[in-house]
């Protein structure tokens, strides 16, 4: 049964990029390393798949890790996962917020006596985490990898934008080391007085997501007239301004969307020709993308766009705002194309050239998979606990970042 059928059923010291040795020192003892996420498993995004792929390099490395957060199995790579008390959000109903207690937080740091406390996209139960951990002098690595300031502004929630400034400063201002994952990322917490910050990318797996996954015999089920198949995959949610895919369903065009979320209602009466996928995982996720021509993305406020990543791997032009993470991530006119965050004309100017032009759009197929050849896991993920050691070392010998 082929894919689309199963699927029907303030500080103002400027940020410091440091360069770490990755080789660990010769003897090197063993971390023990807690994760706290604001989100895990079973939701499906880009601070899931980070938490889940630290994790599994701690244990292939031998590394001790336990994780807090809201959601999640019993277990995972072989870590204890403790699940964090917490709500949902009540204008977003697939998302749950931890909510947990420092001082039930401080007593899991207590029994698990971390080396460093590894706080994932921190926004409520991260700045009880970063808080408990200082009351027990244990060292602290901040991931920035949401702008809670551009969500709660797309979400229009009252005072939003400037509560989420404050606990941005606040939860960033508080910990060891930050690590954002773009140059833009880091300039918007340079902007709000935030140090000791320094780069840490997103890996992407390069045996799953490679070109030879394409299947034309689905490009054709989804583009049966020849049309170019040009797709999004993330969640469906309003901070990513899907409704800019509007301008792109025109003749000659198959839009495809992988994903849910809670703008898939609308979505769909927007797009009508629109093939919805649903969410996919592992192989499935990997063919989709392989079989695409183009990938859009159309949010202004991603800190990276790993999913755009996992699209160049794939062999596909990536067409992208130029604002965020993909100014990092999409070498332009080169892998594909930036354009103006918000500007529907540009969008569709560079998905054209695209589709008249298949000499150019294979050649950017090619640049595309080269862009990223090192980009792999294993090599940020080393980066990352060369960061935990460093946090972790007699504070006279850490390197300074800010």
């Amino acid at each position: 049964m082929d894919l689309l059928e199963r699927r029907r059923r303030s500080r103002s010291a400027p940020a410091t990029l440091l360069t770490l040795p990755v080789t660990p020192p010769a003897g090197a003892a063993r971390l023990r390393v807690l994760v706290v996420s604001e989100s895990f498993l079973p939701q499906v995004n880009g601070v899931t798949n980070s938490v889940r792929r630290v994790l599994e390099h701690l244990a292939a490395e031998g590394h001790e890790a336990e994780l807090i957060a809201p959601t999640g199995p019993a277990t995972y790579a072989g870590f204890r996962v403790t699940r964090a008390r917490g709500a949902d959000l009540p204008f977003y109903s697939d998302f749950r917020v931890g909510l947990e207690t420092r001082g039930r937080l401080r007593a899991a740091m207590e029994r698990f006596r971390p080396d460093v406390v590894h706080i994932a996209s921190p926004a409520m139960l991260g700045h009880q985490a970063a808080r408990a951990a200082r009351s027990l002098g244990v060292p602290t690595v901040a991931i920035y990898q949401t702008d809670l300031v551009g969500f709660a502004d797309r979400y229009g929630v009252p005072g939003g934008a400037r509560a989420m400034e404050a606990l941005t400063r606040r939860i960033h201002l508080g910990v060891d080391r930050t690590l954002a994952p773009s140059s833009a990322s880091i300039e918007q917490l340079e902007r709000l007085g935030i140090d000791a910050v320094a780069r840490w990318p997103r890996g992407v797996d390069q045996v799953l997501f490679e070109p030879g996954k394409r299947d034309e015999a689905l490009h054709t089920e989804l583009a049966p007239h020849g049309e170019l198949l040009v797709g999004y995959v993330g969640r469906l949610a309003p901070e990513k301004e899907l409704g800019l895919l509007a301008h792109l369903d025109r003749p000659g065009v198959r839009l495809v969307l992988v994903g849910g979320g809670p703008e898939e209602p609308r979505l769909r009466a927007l797009l009508p020709r629109a093939a919805f996928i649903g969410v996919l995982h592992g192989e499935e996720l990997a063919r989709a993308h392989a079989t695409l021509d183009v990938f859009v993305h159309t949010g202004r406020h991603e800190t990276y766009c790993q999913s755009a990543q996992e699209a160049l791997a794939s062999g596909v032009p990536v067409v992208a705002p130029r604002a965020g993470g993909p100014v990092d991530v999409v070498d332009d006119t080169v892998a594909g194309y930036l354009y103006e965050p918000g500007d529907a004309r540009e969008l569709v100017a560079h998905v054209e050239r695209l589709r008249t032009r298949p000499v150019l759009r294979r050649r950017m197929a090619v640049a595309a998979r080269h862009s990223v050849r090192d980009r792999t896991w294993q090599a940020v993920n080393d980066l990352l606990v060369s960061h935990y050691r460093d946090v972790a070392a007699p504070a006279g010998t850490r390197r300074r970042a800010g």
